[in-house]
Formats: C-alpha cells, sequence, structure tokens
C-alpha cells in the first residue's frame, strides 16, 4: 500500500523523489507515527511533500490510496444543531430564476428614490408578501426578505440576493485578523516578488564582512563594524472592503492581511466598503465616528507608493456612476471620481477580486472597476498574485 502513495503522487506530477519514499520508511521503521490514519497523514506529508501549492494534490492522492480505512460515523449518532433562526424565518421568499426575471426593476436610481420617499409618507402599517410597500417576503423594492432587482434593504440582517443599491441599516463590521497564520505562507510567497530591499535606519546589524576587512586592514586589532538592518523598501497602501458579500471571503483577507503585514515595513491600510468614497476608516468598530479624509490619505503618502485594493466589486453600478449611489451614507461625489483620483495619484495600483473569475461577467459593477483600473484586476489566487506583484514591481 506505501509503494501505491508513492507511485499515486508521481502519476499526479508530484516531484517525489525515492530519497524521500526512503525517508517516510524509516520514520515508520521508528515508530515516529502511531496507528493512525491522521498521524500516517502527516507524517507522510511533512516527508512527500515539498512545495506548499502541491499539498490539494497530496490529499487527493492520498484519499483514493487509503480510502475506507477512516471509521464512518454510525448512523445513529448524526447529529446537527440547526439555528432556530432558520426554522421560525418561514415566511421568506425564494424564487425560481423564472420568477425573478418577471419581476421588473423600478427604474433607475432617481425613481427608487423618489417612490421611497412616498411610501414613507403613505404607509401606515406593517406588510408582507406584497409588490409594493416596505414590507417583507415580497416583490417590493422596499423591505426585507423578499425579491426585487434593484431595491433598498430595510431590516435584514444580511444579504441574500446581493441586489439592495442601498441598505437602509446602520451594520457593524470586524476587524481583521493581522495575527492570522494558517494558510498564509503561500500568500507571502506571492508577495515576496514585490520586493526592493534597502538598508534603512540606525546602524544596529553587525556588517561581519567589513568587521573582518577592517580588522585585517588594523593589523589583527577587533574592528567592530555595524550597519543599517537590511528591509524591503517597497512602500504599499492596502485597501480592504469588508462587510456585506465581503463577509463570505473574511478568512482568505485576514491570511492576505496577515502575509502582508509581515512581508512589507512600509504598509499603510484602510477599510472601506464596497467602493471607495471621502473617508476611509482603521477600525471597523469606530467607522462611523474615526473617519479619515480620503483627500488626506492622498496628501499623506506620496506617489511611489504602491495601491492595492482587495474587493469583490459586487456592488450597484450607482455606487460607481451616481452622486448619493453609496449603500450606506450620501456621498457627494461619485465612486468612479474617487476611483480616478486613487489610480493617478498612484499610477501603480492593482485590484485584488476573490471571486472566481469566471462569475466575473455576472456583475455589471466588475467591468467598471476593471476599466477605472486600466484592466489591472486580479484573482485572488497565487496566479492572481504572481501577476499583480509581477505588475506592481514595473
Amino acid at each position: 500500500m506505501f509503494p501505491s502513495l508513492f507511485l499515486g503522487l508521481r502519476a499526479a506530477k508530484l516531484p517525489v523523489s525515492l530519497k524521500e519514499y526512503l525517508t517516510l520508511m524509516d520514520a515508520m521503521d521508528r515508530r515516529v507515527a502511531s496507528c493512525s490514519v491522521d498521524d500516517f497523514y502527516y507524517l507522510s506529508r511533512a516527508c512527500l511533500v515539498k512545495d506548499e501549492r502541491n499539498l490539494d494534490k497530496f490529499d487527493r492522492v492520498f484519499a483514493a490510496v487509503f480510502k475506507g480505512l477512516e471509521p464512518e460515523a454510525d448512523a445513529g449518532e448524526l447529529a446537527a444543531d440547526i439555528p432556530e433562526e432558520w426554522l421560525r424565518r418561514q415566511a421568506e421568499l425564494y424564487l425560481t430564476e423564472e420568477e425573478k426575471q418577471q419581476i421588473e426593476a423600478m427604474g433607475g436610481w432617481d425613481k427608487l428614490m423618489e417612490t421611497l420617499r412616498q411610501r414613507l409618507e403613505e404607509q401606515r402599517g406593517r406588510h408582507q408578501g406584497g409588490n409594493k410597500w416596505i414590507g417583507t417576503s415580497g416583490t417590493s423594492p422596499y423591505g426585507a426578505y423578499g425579491y426585487n432587482p434593484e431595491g433598498v434593504r430595510i431590516g435584514q440582517e444580511e444579504s441574500r440576493n446581493r441586489r439592495a443599491v442601498k441598505v437602509w441599516d446602520r451594520r457593524e463590521f470586524r476587524n481583521l485578523d493581522d495575527t492570522v497564520e494558517l494558510g498564509t505562507r503561500n500568500i507571502k510567497v506571492a508577495l515576496r516578488r514585490l520586493r526592493k530591499f534597502a538598508r534603512e535606519g540606525a546602524a544596529n546589524e553587525l556588517d561581519l564582512p567589513g568587521t573582518i576587512g577592517a580588522t585585517a586592514r588594523q593589523a589583527g586589532h577587533l574592528d567592530i563594524r555595524m550597519r543599517p538592518e537590511r528591509h524591503n523598501a517597497v512602500k504599499v497602501l492596502l485597501f480592504l472592503d469588508v462587510g456585506g458579500s465581503m463577509d463570505m471571503y473574511v478568512r482568505t483577507m485576514e491570511e492576505l492581511f496577515s502575509a502582508a503585514r509581515s512581508e512589507f515595513k512600509h504598509l499603510e491600510y484602510f477599510y472601506f466598503h464596497n467602493c471607495l468614497y471621502e473617508g476611509v476608516w482603521r477600525d471597523n468598530r469606530r467607522r462611523f465616528d474615526e473617519r479619515i479624509s480620503t483627500w488626506e490619505v492622498l496628501r499623506t503618502f506620496p506617489h511611489d507608493y504602491r495601491a492595492i485594493f482587495v474587493g469583490d466589486a459586487a456592488m450597484s453600478p450607482y455606487e460607481l456612476a451616481v452622486p448619493g449611489g453609496s449603500v450606506e451614507h450620501w456621498n457627494e461625489e461619485a465612486g468612479e471620481v474617487w476611483m480616478t483620483r486613487i489610480t493617478d495619484t498612484y499610477p501603480k495600483a492593482v485590484w485584488l477580486n476573490p471571486t472566481p473569475e469566471a462569475h466575473w461577467q455576472y456583475y455589471s459593477s466588475i467591468p467598471m472597476i476593471r476599466q477605472i483600473m486600466g484592466g489591472r484586476m486580479f484573482g485572488l489566487t497565487l496566479e492572481g498574485l504572481d501577476a499583480a506583484m509581477r505588475e506592481l514591481s514595473r
């Protein structure tokens, strides 16, 4: 069975040598792994996989070779904690794709907002299941737990159909964790393409070659030489989209954030939601109280900074195209204006998108962002990161 693992890995194009296989066998002889499939899995992975890009291939081969060794759970022990909320929300509206296509949008941003004002003035009670009033489980453009191709979400905890052009409620976002380590090593490898080393700061590192040379010139008298530490001199502005449709990518975002914090000495980060406007923030818990003017960012950080945007670019086109289009507040200038100011100030800029590239065509806002970025949008994958770092290194 062990040779089957070795041959299977070779057949899957993993660069596994006979020496590495013999190392695994020697470890087994020395009882490094106990009589457990889990222990053997981690031992064999450590011995046979030298590049983290091959971990997924290894897992597939391992599962195929040792399929059935793990005991299956007894059917009578199957249990799950189902949130009570799932059972209570019985009135939530779900429609087929054909039914959704039959529901017409209000007909533009101005019409949508003007009709909302009228509804607020006229409505006197609660409504459910209708197509006009502010309510729940209907096809009206206003309310919660229903569906409309273009609406204002009111009183709903999270996004369902990603169709809202404005959100009435004040939402709370949490900060990304910069201490996450699991899964960041591959990202660090990709980020290292964006490196330009220089020695900066106080001389606090021993210069061994210089010390040897100076000591030799002093006829053997010790002459210690110091030098500044060598750091990556590349300067980065990191703009992170948080909340809403980005919630599903939090883990990936945290891994990227953690890797970037460790790779770049000169890193400044800011949060935004959906699109960049007149203000950004550093603490999501105080994003309504402690905002930083985008103009201040543009004035503070010089043109030699690289700007990296990270977000799914999934938003209403109004957020980019019209004043007041922001999903959360009234913006005096359209998002496109602010994005253009950023790219004009920082010519070396890219956008990293965690949404699979095959799905980009389904969002009208993604082509708009790509055009603003001059086509410099890349998937948040190892391949995409490599391409983005090459672009920023030019």
